[in-house]
């Protein structure tokens, strides 16, 4: 015979502890005509574990609640009354004339004593696991034609998708709901934003598409993904010297720069600002990078370290944009408490 397994780990133990702590007392707050058993079956895996019978309740009551629970009939029940796992006593389906009648009090049953039912049916529904094995039950399956015409499916979704934008994809929509999900993370923790990320004047965290970083060469920005290169019509009605005023942020200045820049990855129009505060990244300069590997400078106007930027021109928006004064910012009703 094995030793029964020692416990030496504290939290093991204190959790055992925990567990049993009233085992002595669990019954002591039932009736005395109350008794908790266990109900199991030989042909199922599910055991009812402390369903409550009276003392009173006869061996038929008992086996009306097992077929509740089972689906197997009285008369095909053979009862086994069990203690620790040991046979006791039992009751075969072809004595229930004798005893059904008699009471559970009559067979000096006690509290944690379990009723095994063998189920005598050779036909029995629940045999071979009919009534849970869900491997057996035969599934619907849809043809990909028919998923095909269904309205409302994630693939009917993801076609109407490619009709507004010819580059969409559900990696690319998983992959930005991921984003900004982490995004509205960081700025509900109060830490620093991801790039391509901002907060807008509501206080609601949006995409924006990220400032030319000086930094960057037009080598590292091809490996990025892919946009739609915007043309001259993009920038059209913002001419070098306008005043305006770049979102996110409410950014204001002046337009220093109108046209393409071909060491920015990307391709495309570009709008070069220059700031009424230190509020871009960039001198006016952009990094170009020679055949040997080589970085340089490359100056497209004339900026005090981080007061510019070059922006796509949708977030560019040119007109009476005067200079903010301090004083203004102090008297408005705008606050940085109130969204």
């Amino acid at each position: 015979m094995s030793q029964q397994q020692v416990i030496r780990n504290k939290d093991l133990l204190a959790l055992q502890a925990y567990v049993t702590a009233k085992d002595e007392t669990i019954y002591d707050n039932l009736h005395k005509d109350t008794v908790v058993l266990d109900l199991t079956h030989s042909n199922l895996l599910q055991r009812h574990i402390e369903v409550r019978f009276d003392l009173h309740d006869t061996i038929g009551d008992v086996k009306s609640k097992i077929y509740q629970k089972t689906g197997t009939p009285s008369s095909f029940q053979h009862l086994q009354l069990k203690r620790g796992g040991m046979i006791v006593m039992e009751i075969p389906s072809e004595q229930a004339e004798q005893h059904d009648s008699k009471m559970l009090g009559y067979f000096g049953i006690q509290h944690g004593m379990e009723i095994h039912c063998v189920d005598v049916n050779p036909h029995s529904g629940s045999k071979n696991g009919q009534y849970e094995n869900t491997a057996l039950v035969e599934k619907y399956r849809m043809t990909e034609e028919e998923y095909d015409k269904r309205k409302g499916t994630l693939r009917d979704w993801e076609r109407r998708q490619k009709e507004k934008d010819a580059n969409f994809t559900l990696a690319k929509h998983a992959r930005e709901h991921r984003e900004m999900v982490e995004a509205r993370r960081q700025h509900k923790l109060g830490l620093a934003l991801p790039d391509g990320f901002d907060v807008d004047c509501t206080g609601k965290v949006v995409r924006v598409a990220p400032e030319h970083d000086a930094n960057e060469t037009k080598d590292t920005a091809a490996e990025k993904s892919d946009v739609i290169v915007p043309g001259p019509e993009s920038v059209q009605g913002k001419e070098v010297g306008m005043r305006c005023e770049v979102q996110p942020g409410g950014r204001r200045g002046q337009v220093a720069f109108v046209g393409e820049v071909p060491e920015i990855g990307g391709g495309g129009y570009w709008i070069g600002v220059l700031f009424d505060e230190p509020v871009g990244k960039t001198d006016g300069r952009v990094t170009v990078k020679s055949k040997n590997g080589e970085t340089t400078k490359k100056r497209y106007f004339d900026a005090m370290p981080g007061y510019a930027s070059f922006l796509r021109g949708e977030h560019v928006q040119a007109g009476n944009y005067p200079e903010r004064d301090i004083m203004d910012e102090l008297n408005s009703d705008d606050s940085e408490d109130e969204l």
